[in-house]
């Protein structure tokens, strides 16, 4: 099995906020060297999910863990992206799909607000 993991935020039209997306792929492929990683973006630039997803076949993939990089559920969460992985999984017979649950409430997110907050007043 060829595992890919699709990283799927809400997209944006200024390009450093896409570019978020982009530096925590690449941190995801240096810390699993073995795996596809490739991001998608829900609306506002490209590449959408289908467009995310045919790049992780071109790639080589055998099953596509889709990742929605959103703090917690919603209307994304809950329905787009499931209802856009459906209709991709269509197109791509034979390839298994699972969708991850969203970052939501995790001790290591709080582990990074509170770095932040102690790094808001450093120059």
């Amino acid at each position: 099995m060829s595992r890919a993991i699709l990283l799927v935020d809400h997209g944006s039209r200024r390009a450093e906020a896409n570019a978020v997306l982009d530096a925590v792929a690449e941190r995801l492929r240096r810390r699993s060297p073995g795996c596809i990683v490739e991001v998608a973006h829900m609306d506002l630039a490209p590449p959408d999910i289908a467009q995310g997803i045919l790049a992780c076949v071109r790639a080589g993939a055998t099953e596509i863990v889709v990742h929605p990089y959103f703090l917690g559920p919603g209307v994304h969460t809950q329905r787009d992206i499931p209802r856009a992985v459906e209709s991709a999984a269509a197109e791509h017979p034979g390839l298994r799909f699972a969708i991850s649950d969203p970052l939501g409430v995790h001790e290591k997110l709080v582990d990074v607000v509170l770095e932040r907050v102690e790094n808001a007043y450093a120059d």
